[in-house]
């Protein structure tokens, strides 16, 4: 099995010829190499890998990620090389999510072993502290403990420097506009909240015309510290492909990027209606 590499300059000329004739990005999550290879086939152009998605393949909730069960670094390092880069054929680009505040690894090593594996783009939520609600005590507590934003920025300028392609990715205005700011990154993605809908999701009364608001107003922020900024959305209400459309008629950005709308949710409802339909079989008289 030989992997076909992409390289940071065929990553960034697709996407600016995206951006330039109006064809929108899609970014999706893969959890297995079976979904990347089907989303792959489907047209996706980047497929992101981190350790919620994997847990997502297991039948957790992505927020599983959070609690300190595995070293997510190396987790999703080891699927993404084993199941990920095997299953596909070159045509979507593959970014690994990181654990930018692991205290037991130099990111910069973590950064080279995806380089070394055909892995040119990386983003900062695997998990981020961007998660945690900033007016929480948790949040103080984590913070207080160094495990910062901060790192999450350095990170991704780090990769940036080393000639890897950048996707930031930020829970609040606020975050959004210092990754924007201070990382540059080439790609940013507005993370609107979890997204509702299948047996894991969670849905907070948030609609997607309010979902399509706030994104538009995070694009509008973050242009005015990085203009060059490739924006996309996610989470929150943007579940089927009606509210993707919806956001790309109704805000500003570039694309958009999936996680548990092509992957979790039509494997959720696929496999249990084959499943009852098997087991619903009755020996003929």
């Amino acid at each position: 099995m030989i992997t076909k590499r992409i390289s940071t300059e065929q990553i960034l000329a697709k996407l600016r010829h995206k951006v330039t004739h109006r064809i929108p990005i899609m970014i999706s999550s893969a959890g297995s190499g079976l979904v990347a290879q089907l989303q792959e086939e489907a047209g996706t152009d980047c497929i992101n890998t981190f350790s919620g998605a994997r847990l997502r393949a297991n039948g957790m909730g992505t927020m599983s990620m959070m609690w300190p069960i595995m070293d997510s670094n190396q987790y999703t390092l080891d699927y993404t090389r084993e199941d990920i880069m095997p299953a596909l054929k070159g045509q979507a680009f593959v970014c690994a999510c990181l654990n930018a505040n692991d205290p037991l690894k130099d990111m910069r090593m973590v950064l080279e072993d995806c380089q070394r594996m055909g892995v040119n783009a990386v983003s900062n939520i695997g998990p981020s502290i961007s998660y945690v609600d900033h007016d929480s005590e948790i949040y103080q507590v984590l913070t207080k403990a160094g495990i910062t934003l901060d790192n999450e920025i350095e990170m991704l300028s780090l990769a940036k420097e080393m000639g890897m392609v950048t996707i930031g990715l930020g829970f609040t205005l606020e975050d959004s506009i210092r990754i924007c700011a201070e990382a540059q990154p080439h790609v940013f993605c507005y993370h609107a909240g979890t997204t509702k809908g299948g047996l894991k999701g969670y849905d907070n009364g948030t609609t997607i015309e309010q979902t399509a608001a706030i994104t538009e107003h995070a694009y509008n922020e973050c242009r005015k510290v990085h203009p060059e900024v490739i924006l996309v959305g996610h989470g929150a209400a943007m579940e089927t492909p009606a509210d993707a459309q919806y956001i790309l008629d109704h805000t500003s950005g570039h694309g958009f990027w999936t996680g548990s709308s092509t992957e979790r949710i039509p494997i959720e409802k696929a496999v249990s209606d084959a499943a009852k339909q098997f087991t619903s079989l009755q020996f003929s008289k």
